[in-house]
């Protein structure tokens, strides 16, 4: 028996019984392989609950990817109570029984229905038993056993991913780390070489390396060089069976990318350059660009430009832009075509991220020689100060010169130039300029407690090109001259009580001045002198700008005198000398024993029940407001009883409004005349009257209806009369007289629509309606009469 188709294993519980394992000779699927008995033990006693009874069981393999047609036979189970008379049954149970796995109950051989895949499940465990088939009894307890499938090489080496992506830097060493690959195998590493990976490089040489045994990928070529391949495509084989041939093999692509390192220096492409700037260019402004190239990418083509020397060191300026990497050469000061045309400079490049490593390739900086044409232009005047201060005292006469300004043409030519101000900014027109020299004059009076500063714009333009001009602030401080007297800080009221003492101080005085006082004011105060000695007070000065009002007799009588107006004298030191006289009005109250005031009023004294002033005002408003209420009042009540227009006799709307009137019947005659309200074309010929019954019926007779020329004449008349009334209403006051219109029952009861009607109109049938009718039958009876005759 060889040792790789089967061990055996004992297992012993109560007594020794041997269980043992007898080849049979038998082949499946053309693999060479002995049969293999699973023999189970047992003792006659039928008694089943023995302590412990174990049988003697082995493993069996299986070779997985069975291709046979037949089924694939796995091992055979036999008990040691079997006797071959077919009284024992065999089963088997746990994984795949039944399905996967078949015996015959007879026999016990086992079988496998299906290919088996070690990959999928390595080992099954069934449970075998063998019972007796009359009574249903296990003759032996139920066991285990595991079938193992046999591993075959049938799965290639799969790489964990399909596509690797790795970077290293350019000019790397040989033998620097790029990636590790790694593939797997599901055969079974234990058995045999199926499983053993090795790697191996198919496309990428020279340039990388693997090992055969890591995966790691290795450079393998000095200095590659990004600027000439940046991209390499490796495709990396993983074969099993340890290399050898016949086994499996897997492949993936490795793209490995050589980032950038600084070793390309800037240069430019041109060793110089050469621009024009007109002299007008003004500051910051670009004049050209230059560009020094660069094989490196990102930060390592970070270029930073400088100028190194040149005459034009301090008139230009050179400035990177990070986007393009370019030079941008900008003007620093203003450009003089007439002091100088032609500027030289250096430039220099160079990178700013320099790796040390690469620093024997040179040096990593380059330069160039610029040329700047500076060009002629028209400009406009230079005046010699870029803003003028002038001063100017506010008394001077009006077309006094206070200042000049200075203007001239920088072009050779040296166009004249003429001056003006700039009259946004003096719209007043306080101040004037000499158009040929400059020289600014006052057009109008100053005054510096008005105005301290005047801020105007003078403007100087060439004669021969006025488009060409230039403007320059000019501020003019006024200054100050002591044209103005002081005057109190603010109106002084006061009081003095009837029983003041002599020499009581009742006020103090301040003072200011508008006008400025460089040294500081100092005002004196004093009486005006026709005050001065008849006056009850007198007026101290203090030397501090300040003043008090003192009492100069004992007791004042309000009665005699209850106001006095103080004249008081306020001078200030400067030069000239001005002074002004503020009154001082002091009233004379009556005080209590401490000097508060109690009362001012002299009257209230005389007439304690009498009313104010203000009192008295109002009660008057009061009477009046009164008054006037009771005027309109009347005036509304009369128009009210007045007779409304529409009441009038004399207005024939009034009658048509009122229609509704039924009046004293066909007796009375003063109300109007029926028969303007006719309207023949209103009466149907195929209906009755509604109102009352007629004794017979009869059918009325359509005649042609008369031109009334009355009716025609008279609102004809009432309307010239209203177009001509200068009193009329402003809208048209022409009504409809009686007629509701479509549909009415009653229609219309107007006879203004005769008028539409050439034939006259037959009234005999009023005669039959009866004597409410009689005198609108005589009415119209008469009128036809009339006509006949």
């Amino acid at each position: 028996m060889r040792p790789y188709h089967c061990f055996w294993l004992l297992f012993w519980a109560g007594q020794p019984h041997q269980s043992f394992l007898t080849p049979l000779s038998k082949r499946t699927s053309g693999f060479p392989e002995k049969e293999k008995v699973l023999v189970l033990s047992g003792n006659s006693r039928r008694d089943l609950h023995r302590s412990k009874r174990s049988w003697m069981w082995n493993q069996f393999f299986l070779l997985e990817e069975y291709t046979g047609t037949d089924y694939q036979y796995v091992g055979k189970l036999h008990s040691d109570q079997d006797k071959g008379d077919g009284s024992l049954k065999y089963i088997l149970s746990g994984d795949g029984a039944g399905d996967l796995f078949i015996i015959n109950e007879n026999t016990g051989d086992i079988q496998a229905t299906k290919r088996l895949d070690r990959e999928e499940k390595p080992v099954y465990i069934l449970r075998a038993q063998a019972i007796n088939r009359r009574t249903g009894r296990p003759v032996e307890p139920e066991s285990e056993f595991i079938i193992k499938i046999h591993d075959i090489n049938d799965n290639e080496p799969m790489f964990t991913k399909d596509v690797y992506n790795a970077s290293i830097p350019e000019m790397s060493d040989v033998g620097t780390f790029v990636v590790q690959v790694t593939a797997t195998d599901a055969d079974d590493p234990t058995y045999g070489n199926s499983a053993k990976v090795v790697y191996s490089i198919l496309q990428g040489q020279p340039y990388f390396s693997v090992e055969s045994e890591t995966g790691i990928i290795r450079t393998a070529l000095l200095n590659m060089d990004r600027e000439n391949r940046e991209q390499y495509q490796v495709v990396i084989q993983a074969k099993d069976m340890g290399g050898q041939m016949g086994g499996l093999s897997g492949t993936t692509t490795v793209n490995i990318t050589l980032t950038d390192v600084n070793d390309n220096p800037p240069r430019f492409p041109q060793s110089t350059y050469q621009f024009r700037a007109p002299e007008s260019t003004p500051p910051d402004s670009p004049v050209g660009r230059i560009k020094a190239n660069d094989a490196d990418v990102d930060e390592n083509a970070e270029i930073e430009y400088s100028i190194t020397e040149g005459d034009g060191y301090d008139m230009f300026g050179i400035t990177t832009d990070k986007d393009t990497q370019e030079g941008i050469i900008t003007v620093k000061k203003a450009l003089d075509f007439e002091n100088k045309n032609l500027y030289i400079l250096k430039v220099e490049a160079t990178n700013t991220h320099v790796d040390p490593r690469f620093l024997y390739l040179g040096p990593f900086k380059d330069s160039a020689t610029v040329r700047i044409q500076v060009e002629d232009v028209d400009e406009p005047p230079v005046f010699s100060r870029p803003a003028y201060i002038m001063e100017v005292k506010e008394d001077v006469p009006i077309n006094s010169v206070i200042g000049a300004v200075t203007a001239q043409d920088p072009d050779a030519a040296k166009n004249p130039v003429k001056y003006s101000v700039d009259r946004h900014t003096d719209m007043d027109r306080v101040f004037n300029i000499n158009s040929g020299n400059g020289s600014i004059f006052t057009s109008k009076p100053l005054d510096r407690e008005t105005l301290l500063w005047h801020n105007i714009t003078v403007i100087a333009a060439e004669i021969n090109n006025p488009k060409q001009s230039s403007r320059v602030p000019v501020f003019i401080k006024v200054l100050d001259v002591n044209d103005n007297a002081p005057e109190f800080a603010m109106f002084y009221e006061t009081f003095v009580c009837e029983n003041a003492k002599a020499e009581q101080l009742i006020q103090t005085l301040s003072a200011v001045d508008k006008d400025d006082s460089y040294s500081g004011h100092q005002f004196s105060f004093s009486l005006a002198p026709e005050a001065a000695s008849s006056s009850n007070f007198t007026v101290q000065d203090n030397r501090d700008n300040t003043a008090g009002i003192f009492t100069r007799k004992n007791r004042y009588n309000r009665h005699e005198m209850s106001t006095y107006f103080l004249p008081v004298v306020i001078s200030d030191n400067d030069y000239p000398i001005q002074s002004s006289t503020e009154t001082v009005t002091i009233r004379v109250c009556a005080c209590d024993h401490r000097g508060k005031m109690l009362s001012c009023n002299a009257e209230a004294l005389i007439h304690p029940t009498g009313l104010s002033t203000g009192a008295l005002i109002a009660i008057l408003l009061c009477i009046i407001i009164l008054l006037v209420t009771v005027v309109l009042f009347a005036a509304l009540r009369r128009q009210r009883k007045k007779e409304p227009l529409i009441i009038s006799k004399e207005d024939i709307r009034d009658n048509i409004v009122s229609y509704n009137d039924e009046g004293g019947g066909e007796e009375d005659t003063q109300a109007f005349d029926i028969g303007t309200l006719r309207n023949p074309e209103a009466i149907d010929d195929n209906k009755l009257r509604r109102d009352i019954v007629p004794e017979t019926l009869f059918m009325p007779r359509r005649t042609a209806t008369r031109d009334n020329t009355d009716v025609r004449d008279f609102i004809n008349q009432r309307l010239k009369e209203n177009d001509t009334d200068p009193a009329a209403p402003p809208y048209d006051s022409l009504a409809t007289y009686a007629y509701e219109g479509n549909g009415s029952v009653a229609e219309s009861l107007s006879s203004l629509e005769s008028v539409t009607t050439d034939g006259d109109q037959d009234y005999d049938y009023l005669s039959d309606w009866g004597p409410r009718f009689k005198k609108l039958a005589d009415m119209y009876g008469a009128m036809d009469s009339d006509k006949d005759s």
